[in-house]
């Protein structure tokens, strides 16, 4: 199973920024873990900064992956075009974020991806994204005879 990993704004700084919400180890050396982890998937990772490249990668996971674990930072709370292009998928996405979206902010409480994703996963730290990755395991064994 080909599973896309996908991060939006700031999440090249998990390790580095507000430690107290996303923790100390980076993305990179967490992705690593994962793949370890998880030998029986091929993991990819993208991560930008800039809206129209996450939907850019969306539109051709849909054609390329088996399923998508989208992160799509605060994007999350704002971008009717990454909602759009995520309702447009095929194939099966889990929504995570680090945090627990719901105790913060009130402008962070609601997902416009949200009711187009298989699930969403928050407030586990990075674990948010071991988290999707078992469920893509369980939800795979269900399907299969």
């Amino acid at each position: 199973m080909k599973i896309l990993i996908l991060n939006g704004p700031n999440l090249n700084l998990t390790g580095k920024r507000e430690k107290e919400i996303y923790g100390n180890v980076s993305f990179a050396e967490y992705f690593q873990q994962l793949k370890s982890l998880f030998p029986e998937f091929e993991i990819s990772y993208f991560q930008s900064n800039v809206e129209g490249e996450i939907i850019n990668r969306l539109q051709e996971a849909n054609q390329a992956q088996d399923a998508v674990i989208l992160n799509a930072g605060g994007y999350t709370h704002t971008s009717v075009a990454i909602a759009d292009a995520v309702k447009s998928m095929d194939i099966p996405m889990v929504e995570v974020h680090l945090s627990n979206i719901l105790a913060r902010e009130e402008y962070r409480h609601v997902s416009l991806i949200a009711p187009h994703c298989a699930g969403s996963i928050f407030g586990f730290g990075l674990d948010s994204y071991r988290l999707a990755l078992e469920w893509f395991g369980f939800s795979r064994q269900k399907t299969q005879p």
